[in-house]
């Protein structure tokens, strides 16, 4: 049996990212800020996955998004940072400055502090863009619990990573 950094759960998706993405000829481009490049880090935890993974974008600060992916500051300003209209301008950007063929954006309150009344802890939300593909890349907003006890941060991490790499399946 093979020993991984991340849980079983984890690795087994990315195992299965990592698989189907090689079947379908595709690469991929992660853009992260609340997941600290956990997305990236559970692909790499397969052998074989330099066939899939492209690179990936840790882009936490609001600068970084601007900086490397190209967000405007008209976005983050009008919607903020943790909006469907900042992730998908973090994916158009990391397809842009990739060889990917698909690409999957994240950010979020992890919490347990930053929540506000609109975007409480457990906010994230997810993009995915495909090379080619017409119209806006799609987007999606979620809540996840658990963002409050010790372990909180942790929790809503590992569900958003979980998300982003089912939206990274062929």
């Amino acid at each position: 049996m093979t020993a991984y950094l991340l849980e079983d759960q984890i690795a087994d998706l990315a195992e299965r990212v990592v698989r189907q993405n090689i079947e379908a000829g595709r690469k991929v481009v992660t853009a992260e800020s609340c997941t600290g490049g956990l997305v990236a880090g559970a692909l790499t935890e397969i052998a074989g996955s330099s066939a899939v993974l492209d690179r990936g974008f840790v882009t936490y600060s609001n600068e970084a998004k601007m900086e490397s992916l190209g967000v405007a500051q008209d976005i983050i300003e009008t919607f903020g940072a943790v909006s469907i209209a900042c992730v998908w301008a973090m994916a158009q950007g990391a397809l842009d400055r990739s060889n990917a063929d698909v690409a999957v954006a994240i950010s979020g309150v992890a919490g347990p502090g930053g929540g506000t009344e609109l975007k409480p802890v457990g906010t994230v939300v997810f993009a995915r863009a495909v090379r080619a593909a017409q119209g806006e890349p799609e987007g999606e907003m979620r809540h996840f619990e658990g963002g409050t006890g010790p372990d909180g941060r942790a929790s809503i991490r590992r569900q958003a990573t979980v998300c982003a790499l089912e939206l990274l399946l062929p």
